[in-house]
């Protein structure tokens, strides 16, 4: 019942002209940003946090994480017209969308994805609605030592689970890592790494690093192209926009179970709604009585991924909420501007600011069903975006990166940061160095020596308080094996390979 009553009063708080306003144009910006390919929701987010600085929590909040879930929407929409993600999570969406609008079918593909979407997000804000409270009462038991371990767990997620090299993804987390330590000590008041620099005392922001190594090497990347535009045929979108019953039977399963699949994967720490879209394509084509029609326009291939990587979105927002850990590298991102406006996210926000979260749970009901609104009929109004040529476009994201940058403080110092942190941005990229472990290093980095130094401080240095507790035990279980599982994996893998190779020669000798 104290949920129905909290629900209610943020349907009362969010049902102003102003508000929906700002609900409105978060998840329009969200719905270009996904379409638009390069440009991804923590780019977007970065650029407009200096806008939000004099709106209130609620309106600047609702619209940024309108921003978010609205992005997921709209990076299916080049993924299914032209084979171009507009967004890391609707990578797989291309493999079945794609050959779908190759055989006419491009509306269908495009509807599918959109109402894959809004059944995903509602759902997934009902489960945050359901289960962020819960969460937030049992986080009571945390202390300052499970606090550091959830941290830690986070990061040790996000290096380990990031696709590519792990190692890379190690180095990539102690770069933010070292990033968060710039500054002046707060406990001792000692600066650490300025090399003697003023302008570095106070660290460096993370608005300007977010900027820096996202929007920076992606217009590096794109203006590189000598601006080639994305070119489509339009043709491709004409026709019916609508799901045929036929297609309906073939998505009611697929968006149930990438709505749970994606949820569960989204409230995992360091993981976020990409991972969860991979998952559910390989399901749906388990579970699937015609495999073979995967990757040849099978619409399972779209509704269940597309339904995985919104229902995530809802889904990283539970740790944010109830713990104070961002979920993803977007959600750090507005962990960041939470802690801007002066809150703290945590089980602590529920009794202090009951209304704004209620407030925003209830927004994105209401931003589902806009969204919903934006893409059905305007599909062929946003993808018109694509003919843009690929120069001014981000030669504008450069511009826009530097008037953001430049309106925190007001320092030319802070734009010589960002080039020389863009540069090192598109090297990271260029070698395969992911940018998510950095950024979630540089937002958890503070919260993890504040924590550990805490818990040294209550204990008089015991190292033994992190497995002293039945909470702290299980976390840390939880973190050993996150670390060394990946490795044993990999020497079994090795043995085998070298015994497959040796019975190989063997043989071979016979």
């Amino acid at each position: 019942m104290d949920i129905l009553s909290n629900i209610i009063s943020g349907f009362s708080a969010v049902l102003t002209l102003e508000t929906l306003a700002f609900a409105f144009i978060g998840v329009l910006i969200g719905t270009l940003t996904g379409i638009l390919p390069g440009i991804g929701p923590i780019t977007a987010i970065a650029l407009l946090i200096p806008l939000s600085y004099g709106l209130e929590p609620m309106s600047g909040l609702i619209m940024l994480i309108g921003i978010y879930y609205g992005s997921m929407y709209g990076g299916s929409t080049t993924a299914i017209l032209i084979k171009t993600p507009g967004e890391v999570a609707s990578i797989v969406t291309t493999l079945d969308g794609y050959e779908m609008a190759r055989q006419g079918k491009a509306g269908r593909a495009l509807s599918a994805a959109a109402i894959g979407s809004f059944i995903a997000g509602t759902l997934a804000t009902v489960g945050l609605m359901l289960l962020a409270p819960v969460l937030a009462k049992t986080a009571y038991y945390f202390g300052s030592a499970e606090y550091f371990l959830l941290i830690l767990l986070a990061m040790s997620m996000v290096s380990s689970l990031t696709t590519g090299s792990s190692l890379k993804a190690y180095i990539s987390t102690l770069f933010g890592l070292s990033i968060a330590m710039v500054g002046m000590d707060l406990q001792t008041s000692v600066p650490r790494f300025t090399f003697g620099v003023p302008n570095l005392l106070d660290g460096i922001d993370f608005v300007l690093i977010a900027i820096a190594l996202f929007a920076i090497p992606e217009a590096i990347e794109n203006m590189a192209k000598k601006g080639k535009s994305s070119k489509m045929n339009i043709q491709k979108i004409k026709g019916s926009q609508w799901m045929t019953r036929e297609d309906w039977k073939r998505s009611i399963g697929p968006f149930g179970r990438g709505s749970v699949l994606g949820f569960l994967i989204g409230v995992l720490p360091g993981i976020g709604p990409s991972l969860a879209s991979f998952l559910s394509y390989g399901m749906e084509k388990k579970l699937s009585k015609n495999p073979e029609e995967f990757g040849k326009g099978a619409i399972e291939g779209v509704s269940g991924p597309e339904a995985a990587n919104n229902a995530g979105v809802g889904g990283a927002l539970v740790p944010l909420f109830t713990l104070g850990i961002p979920g993803s590298a977007t959600t750090a991102l507005l962990m960041f501007i939470f802690m801007m406006y002066g809150l703290q996210p945590g089980p602590g926000m529920f009794d202090s600011n009951p209304t704004l979260l209620w407030a925003i749970i209830a927004s994105m009901y209401i931003g589902n069903v806009m969204l919903l609104i934006l893409n059905l009929p305007l599909v062929g109004v946003f993808a018109s975006l694509l003919k843009l040529p690929t120069v001014p476009l981000f030669v504008g994201v450069v511009a826009f990166s530097v008037l953001g940058v430049y309106g925190i403080n007001f320092n030319q110092f802070d734009l010589i940061l960002l080039f020389a942190f863009g540069l090192v941005g598109y090297g990271m990229t260029r070698f395969d160095f992911p940018l998510a472990p950095a950024v979630m290093a540089l937002v958890l980095g503070p919260l993890l020596e504040q924590n550990f130094r805490r818990s040294m401080e209550i204990t008089n240095g015991n190292l033994l308080t992190f497995v002293q507790r039945p909470i702290s035990l299980v976390i840390t279980i939880f973190i050993v094996l996150i670390v060394i599982v990946p490795m044993i994996n990999t020497l079994v893998k090795k043995i085998r390979n070298s015994k497959n190779a040796a019975q190989s020669d063997l043989e071979t000798n016979v």
